[in-house]
């Protein structure tokens, strides 16, 4: 069955990336035709020049040698050459034009992705005590937003946590610690001394995610500003989601360059991130450039773009994966996410490359997250309709019938390594 499923995933990739070479070839064409307008224009300067340059010639051979001059008159100086103008004016010479497109696609390399994800679950034991399979912390929860601190939280746990902390406001901490008996709450995050209180707690926990239902008092955010510096000094992963990403949008250094962090945005918050880091708008027509270029700007840390396929790079490569969800866009979705990567994201960092053949741990994780959510989605889906919610999703976690990362992953994954290069020589007068 899993063989029929990864020929499955077979063909629709060859289908989209038959669908990608027919966009590049007429891509190619525009650009073609945009070169040979320009080609043609450079032409008639070079032609015009041409004739200047060939009728000051005929008027110089018929001026005497020493003609009078006017006090104003600008002079070139003897060394002055219209044939070595008129040839830099010449039409640009293209140095290298290429562009590659290079994927995976057979049977092995599927089962390859699948087996990295299958690589980094640590095995249950019982030599295994408490604590060691992740200690995850939450950040966020205030009194407007309490759902998704939650959802982010039981994830981790129902994902194999064996131990979820979430750090909120002290009005929020009632209400969440009354959805689930299993969380460890701390109302600490709107007191004087918040990030004092939550570096206490970071060298016990293995990842902390940031910003599920963190909402954008000023007060909050500083103090998980300081949280997220603390956590950098401790060397902890760091999954950035929700408000989290609009004060990453409002400060792009405190997280630059830090590629233990792994940002979440959905195409809103991605445009905002996009834009405050390379000051164009995101292109529509290539968002795998984007997510890739917008990883390099970041200093080359994980961006997992979330839409109708999840798009994930570490500035190297892009992973896309477009296991089947649902058309279902319920609140919370990205909660179950980033909650579920805090703990793929240890897994991974603790099994170390030997596990992930080389790979980012990073990239594996958060496949694996994304396969999950989406996994989760769509079982819901098929149960409830137009009324799942959320809830509903983490109730599939770990169900029979759904995505048992221990024993299978099914999902399709494509790998892009892009390589663009257009170089011109281009004369200036």
């Amino acid at each position: 069955m899993m063989e029929k499923f990864l020929q499955q995933s077979v063909d629709t990739e060859e289908k989209f990336y038959k669908y990608e070479e027919q966009r590049l070839k007429i891509e190619d064409k525009r650009r073609e035709a945009e070169h040979a307008r320009e080609l043609q224009m450079l032409q008639m300067l070079g032609q015009m020049l041409a004739g200047i340059s060939s009728t000051v010639s005929q008027r110089s051979q018929s001026i005497p040698a020493s003609p009078p001059q006017r006090a104003n008159h600008r002079s070139y100086g003897d060394n002055f050459n219209y044939n070595a103008m008129t040839a830099a004016l010449s039409p640009p010479i293209v140095i290298e034009r290429s562009f590659s497109l290079h994927k995976t696609h057979t049977l092995k390399d599927m089962e390859n992705i699948f087996q990295l994800v299958r690589n980094v679950i640590p095995p249950l034991t019982g030599k295994r005590h408490k604590g060691q399979d992740g200690r995850i912390g939450i950040v966020g929860g205030c009194q407007e937003y309490t759902g998704a601190p939650y959802f982010a939280a039981i994830t981790a746990l129902k994902v194999g946590a064996d131990l979820s902390h979430v750090f909120c406001t002290k009005d929020a901490a009632t209400v969440i610690k009354s959805y689930s008996p299993e969380l460890i709450v701390h109302p600490v995050l709107d007191s004087p001394n918040a990030v004092h209180e939550v570096e206490k707690w970071l060298p016990r926990l293995h990842s902390v995610v940031i910003g599920p239902g963190l909402g954008r008092d000023d007060t909050l955010l500083e103090n998980a500003k300081g949280i997220i510096e603390k956590s950098k000094i401790k060397g902890i992963p760091i999954i950035i989601d929700a408000d989290g990403l609009w004060l990453i949008s409002q400060q792009p250094s405190l997280i630059q360059g830090y590629q233990r962090a792994i940002l979440t945005p959905n195409y809103m918050e991605f445009s905002r991130l996009y834009e405050a880091m390379l000051r164009d708008p995101v292109d529509s027509s290539d968002h795998h450039g984007c997510v890739l270029r917008l990883s390099q700007a970041m200093g080359n840390l994980t961006v997992v773009q979330k839409g109708e396929r999840d798009l994930i790079s570490d500035g190297e490569k892009v992973l896309v994966c477009s296991h089947e969800g649902s058309s279902r866009r319920c609140g919370g979705q990205g909660d179950l996410l980033s909650g579920s990567l805090g703990v793929l994201a240890h897994w991974a960092f603790l099994a170390g490359a030997e596990k992930t053949n080389g790979q980012n741990p990073f990239l594996v994780a958060a496949f694996g997250a994304c396969s999950l959510t989406r996994q989760c989605n769509n079982q819901a889906f098929q149960k409830f309709g137009r009324s799942m919610t959320a809830s509903d999703m983490v109730s599939e976690v770990g169900t029979d019938s759904s995505l048992h990362l221990q024993t299978k992953l099914q999902s399709d994954v494509r790998f892009f390594k892009l390589d663009i290069t257009a170089l011109y020589l281009v004369p200036f007068l």
